[in-house]
């Protein structure tokens, strides 16, 4: 039997100092207290672009225009009973100040230092790809 795609859109955004935010899921949820990167579904008719924008706003409070998100990977992994497809972007510029409205915790990370943070399967790749980056 296939598993049921499901689209799911993250974003690494960087501050200054390289360093990267990882969002602690709420212990409620699926996966609670795990660390990701912020993001989540798309809807039907979404750009992935416009997934990120409406995401980031709800999640963290930020304003993010799309002309700052760069594509620059993605993810295909699959759990029990779906298969996760999710493109990554980057961000280094966006306003206000990220807050934890859906989270857990926020927390700024190097790089070297996010394999420290428990993620969900599908993510871990992503970490090696971002440590050669920054």
């Amino acid at each position: 039997m296939a598993l049921r795609i499901v689209f799911v859109v993250a974003c690494a955004l960087i501050d200054p100092d390289g360093r990267v935010l990882l969002a602690q899921r709420p212990a409620d949820k699926a996966m609670g207290g795990l660390w990701e990167f912020p993001g989540g579904k798309m809807e039907p008719g979404e750009t992935p672009e416009a997934t990120l924008i409406r995401e980031l706003r709800e999640e963290l409070g930020i304003a993010v225009k799309e002309a700052c998100l760069a594509p620059f990977t993605f993810a295909s992994h699959a759990y029990t009973d779906f298969h996760l497809l999710m493109p990554l972007y980057l961000c280094r510029r966006w306003e206000g100040v990220p807050q934890p409205l859906e989270h857990a915790a926020l927390k700024w990370v190097r790089p070297k230092d996010m394999a420290d943070y428990p993620m969900p399967p599908a993510d871990l790749p992503l970490l090696p790809m971002l440590r050669d980056l920054l």
